[in-house]
């Protein structure tokens, strides 16, 4: 009896060693909104040709302004040379929602930007606090995400949007 005991144990340990998981984060699924209403899949972030950076943030979030200022200096040159997207998903609710597109339209940001009134899509991503910004590859697996700012965080994007070519 204690072979046996032994011999289902060891198949069990051998069985976890070769059963490799993949321990990525996919994109979750999740209808946001766009600043026109219209629902948006986040199934459509991922086209599978290339990198795509999502950013939580609300508009009462000073240093994800901060952030979304700073990575639309160099935006431009990023879609340039990896072909990336960033999708900036406002986390505001139902009582400041409405702010979100005049917001948008004052700051000029370049940028896909969709509403996460109810929080699924942060809930999903599992996200406590913004900023949260992350960075997923052409085959939609989170490879790098961070919470907060400081100045010149854009340029470890950079760093690993180049990595992944």
């Amino acid at each position: 009896m204690k072979k046996i005991a032994l011999l289902a144990i060891g198949l069990l340990l051998c069985g976890q060693i070769f059963a490799q998981e993949d321990n990525s984060t996919r994109i979750p699924t999740v209808d946001l909104k766009t600043l026109e209403g219209e629902t948006f899949s986040t199934k459509q972030m991922y086209t599978g040709d290339h990198p795509f950076i999502v950013s939580l943030w609300a508009t009462w979030c000073m240093p994800c302004r901060e952030e979304l200022d700073a990575i639309s200096l160099v935006y431009e040159d990023w879609v340039e040379e990896f072909g990336v997207t960033l999708y900036a998903v406002s986390i505001d609710d139902s009582r400041s929602a409405s702010k979100v597109a005049p917001f948008v339209r004052a700051k000029g940001w370049d940028y896909v930007v969709l509403q996460d009134v109810n929080s699924d899509f942060k809930r999903a991503l599992n996200v406590v606090d913004v900023p949260f910004l992350c960075i997923f590859d052409k085959n939609g697996n989170m490879v790098w995400s961070h919470t907060s700012y400081a100045s010149g965080g854009e340029e470890e994007v950079y760093e690993i949007l180049k990595s992944l070519q």
